[in-house]
């Protein structure tokens, strides 16, 4: 065999551009992004104006209190804290006191943390209520063109193979060893991500916004069968607070994996739909 008959038989790795996201899933997403940086904003500038979550249907003295971020006077001076479950944890100028214009001043969360900065519950309310709306749209507009387009049933719905205990195992521990998919392996969602994009779409989402309508007293005169579906007004203030932090510990984790599994070529796929991934073919 000669020697160039050779060198073509040997196979190289080359980079390859694929179509990973349409437009419709790249402007979703992104308007995602928007909607729910606004809402967590605005939502822990409602929270400060009654920084405690109950369990039940009436608050303050006439339900059980789940959490408590506030703050208590030591020796002339605000301190603050966080107490959960039995455990009180002293946070000063984190949670339940922080810095405005120089002095310790008494808040639940710091004004970088909220919109608006200043207290204003009226004003969080009202950014909350638009990009909610902006949000339930926009997801409603994304999983209607998921049934219709396929994008579900192909791209998100994890195989039968793929849920075997086997499979799932590997790819857990492939994760934990930041063992990232290449190749045509590349191309797809792997299971833990259909798995846990699925959970998001399908649990988490539903069951914030839901809790977020059961707090709206127009909304428990039409429906009045979801105050007693989530047992009482408060407790749907409550899970709506435990969806919220879910989807934000969802969020640093999928920032993490996209940082992780390469930066620029996931950012490139969700702007404009390009994603590079590594074939072995003969060399040119």
């Amino acid at each position: 065999m000669s020697e160039n008959a050779s060198n073509h038989n040997v196979q190289y790795p080359r980079t390859i551009f694929i179509r990973r996201h349409s437009v419709v899933t790249r402007l979703t997403h992104w308007l995602n992004v928007l909607c729910l940086s606004f809402l967590l904003l605005s939502g822990l500038q409602i929270f400060n104006a009654h920084p405690e979550l109950y369990w039940g249907n009436y608050g303050a003295d006439g339900d059980p209190v789940v959490l408590t971020v506030g703050s208590k006077d030591e020796g002339g001076k605000p301190s603050g804290f966080v107490h959960f479950a039995g455990l009180q944890v002293p946070t000063t100028g984190v949670f339940g006191v922080s810095n405005v214009d120089g002095e310790p001043t008494a808040r639940a969360f710091p004004s970088w943390a909220t919109i608006p900065s200043f207290q204003d519950l009226a004003a969080g309310r009202r950014w909350h209520f638009f990009f909610a709306w902006l949000f339930v749209i926009n997801g409603i507009f994304y999983l209607g063109f998921s049934l219709l387009s396929g994008h579900f049933r192909k791209d998100l719905a994890p195989k039968h193979h793929e849920l075997s205990p086997g499979h799932l195992g590997r790819e857990i521990l492939d994760h934990a060893r930041l063992r990232f998919p290449e190749g045509k392996e590349a191309k797809h969602y792997n299971a833990l991500q259909k798995l846990t994009y699925l959970a998001v779409i399908v649990i988490l989402l539903p069951m914030m916004v839901l809790t977020g309508l059961t707090m709206s007293p127009g909304v428990d005169a039409a429906f009045p069968a979801l105050v007693d579906i989530f047992g009482g007004r408060q407790s749907a203030r409550t899970i709506h607070f435990i969806t919220a932090s879910a989807l934000i510990i969802f969020v640093i984790v999928h920032v993490a994996m996209v940082v992780l599994s390469g930066t620029w070529n996931n950012m490139r796929s969700m702007i404009t739909g390009r994603y590079a991934i590594q074939e072995k073919g003969p060399q040119s």
